[in-house]
């Protein structure tokens, strides 16, 4: 697992304008991988970053990277509450949340769609998205948009130029530690 992917994927959260991230990398070893998680949490948990994996399959391991403090502000919003409920959640503690929907990933057949609340999208897409089984969106960008559209688009763009500006500052040399933005800096 690169920083080039980490930045490829992730740079929205990185820079604490997006509450998490996901992307599938390959594996060969799993003691090297678990091990890449381990480094990049001790060299990233300072700036309020956590990289866990969901999901280890087919020789990929499908990645979640978010900021704790974020995932907790979030899962505090009544409907993002009230869908995690009625689909078996306890909604007490984020990190509960996180397990039940690593267990759903293992069980379910389909993708658990509500993992759209894990990544800092908005539960009245969320929930259009689930009860629309994807069809009837106004727009579409990192996910489909069922609420503001407008809203949408301009948070789709402020995360196109966060990736761009962070892909570009990596390739000058810069590391993933020295890109990503401290706690302090956002969550004033």
């Amino acid at each position: 697992m690169s920083e080039e992917k980490l930045v490829q994927y992730c740079s929205p959260t990185l820079a604490g304008i997006k509450t998490g991230s996901l992307f599938s990398c390959k594996y060969e070893n799993g003691n090297i991988m678990r091990e890449y998680f381990r480094s990049y949490n001790r060299r990233l948990r300072s700036k309020g970053i956590r990289l866990l994996p969901l999901q280890y399959r087919n020789g990929r391991a499908l990645v979640y990277v978010y900021r704790p403090s974020m995932l907790s502000l979030d899962m505090s919003n009544a409907e993002t509450c009230e869908i995690l409920r009625s689909l078996g959640y306890s909604t007490e503690m984020p990190e509960r949340c996180i397990t039940h929907l690593m267990k759903r990933l293992s069980e379910c057949k389909d993708f658990p769609h509500e993992i759209g609340l894990f990544l800092g999208y908005p539960p009245e897409d969320v929930r259009g998205f689930i009860l629309n089984k994807a069809g009837g969106y106004k727009c579409v960008g990192c996910w489909k948009v069922y609420g503001n559209a407008e809203k949408a688009k301009i948070l789709f763009e402020k995360y196109r130029k966060c990736t761009d500006i962070y892909t570009e500052q990596l390739a000058l040399g810069k590391s993933v530690e020295i890109l990503v933005a401290s706690e302090s800096s956002f969550m004033n």
